[in-house]
């Protein structure tokens, strides 16, 4: 059992210490890289969409100054949930985000209410706004998952009961999200959840069993599909239909080609000109290794491993401290972020199938960027804690088992 601590203060502290005092505690690498992430993301926006944006709304900055919005939004909402308590997801916070999540996503399917795009109906409208429930489902089912883990953590390792009850829910998340549909987005989850089961020591042939069911539903859904079979062909062979399902990923592999070793300059991408669809959200990572070549494409690629091994470490001190959802909870986001990351590059390298998944931190998305920025906030708050800090009044840790 963990050891009970409780810390008080005496006065509120203001956004600006509570950053001070959380850069102070060693989250300097987790912050300047997620910050190095926005300022790229930001800048390949503004790259990537100014042809798009000029002559669809008579703007070229029209993309750029939503993301700026959703930036802000996003580092709002991270200051935010750093405030908030970890023993408050780890009780009742977490049951119900899941609780939203699975009525968000039921809610979109209903006709008249989802949004239908490109033949998906994956947003719900709020006046001006549009959220994606698919995205929040990430951030609810993480923090779900790991208290999940830590309430039936010995029968996970011994028995077999609360592995089919999280196969159960996994199973209706999937479920809601396929008819969408939304094939990627159920994959990253699928995925991320088999890596936190496995680093938190889940019996391995309860682990072998997860992964063939995985790999055996992936590969019954996309045979199942005529168009995600006819995605699958292209990929295997994009050549054969260069004008239809090959055109994008031909594009893509343009671009690449184009970038060399140094890139053809920021700003300078010809791909992004009407020739690669979506240059500035899925594929804006051609766009990149177009204008920065391999250089580019390597520090990106560092930048993002940085801020997954930060989450790792941050994860591993948790669970050597005792505090399993906080562990788990890290795990989740820095292998969610992970799998997100290579799918999307695989994808735009022809190494993977295409899929409509952002790259984190990077892609145009108001949704994507927004929950990506809550997660990191509530990494922070773990570190925070883990560091024996405590900016909120008479707060009270609880014991994990």
């Amino acid at each position: 059992m963990a050891s009970v601590s409780t810390v008080t203060t005496s006065r509120e502290v203001s956004p600006v210490e509570l950053w001070r005092h959380t850069l102070g505690a060693g989250d300097a690498t987790l912050v300047l890289s997620v910050l190095a992430l926005l300022c790229t993301g930001i800048v390949m926006v503004a790259s990537a969409s100014i042809e798009y944006a000029g002559e669809n709304y008579g703007d070229i900055w029209y993309f750029l100054r939503h993301h700026l919005i959703y930036v802000s939004v996003g580092i709002g909402l991270a200051l935010a949930l750093a405030w908030v308590p970890i023993n408050f997801w780890a009780s009742w916070g977490a049951l119900l985000l899941m609780l939203g999540a699975l009525s968000l996503l039921a809610l979109v399917l209903v006709p008249g209410i989802g949004q239908e795009v490109n033949g998906s109906r994956r947003w719900l409208s709020f006046g001006p706004l549009r959220l994606q429930p698919s995205e929040l489902a990430k951030f609810c089912f993480i923090a779900y998952l790991a208290a999940y883990i830590v309430k039936h953590r010995q029968n996970l390792r011994d028995g077999r009961s609360a592995l089919v009850g999280l196969l159960m829910l996994l199973g209706l998340v999937t479920a809601l999200l396929l008819s969408e549909p939304d094939l990627g987005t159920a994959v990253v989850i699928a995925l991320t959840s088999l890596g936190v089961l496995f680093l938190t020591g889940v019996r391995l042939s309860n682990f072998l069993v997860l992964g063939a069911i995985a790999v055996g539903a992936c590969g019954a859904l996309a045979l199942s599909s005529p168009y995600r079979l006819r995605r699958l062909q292209s990929f295997l062979d994009p050549w054969s239909d260069p004008l239809n399902g090959g055109y994008q990923l031909i594009q893509s592999l343009i671009a690449y080609g184009r970038g060399e070793w140094f890139g053809l300059g920021l700003g300078h991408s010809i791909q992004k000109q009407f020739f690669l669809p979506e240059s500035h959200t899925d594929f804006i990572f051609s766009v990149l290794a177009e204008e920065l070549g391999l250089v580019g494409v390597v520090g990106l690629i560092g930048l993002l491993s940085l801020l997954v091994a930060r989450l790792l470490v941050v994860g591993r001190r948790a669970e050597c401290a005792g505090q399993y959802f906080a562990a788990c909870f890290c795990y989740g986001v820095g292998i969610l972020f992970a799998v997100q990351s290579f799918i999307n590059i695989g994808m735009t390298a022809g190494l993977l199938p295409t899929k409509g998944l952002t790259l984190p931190f990077i892609s145009y998305g108001g949704s994507s960027l927004v929950v990506s920025c809550m997660m990191i906030g509530v990494v922070l708050r773990i570190e925070h804690e883990l560091s024996g800090g405590c900016l909120v009044p008479s707060v009270r840790r609880r014991n994990l088992p």
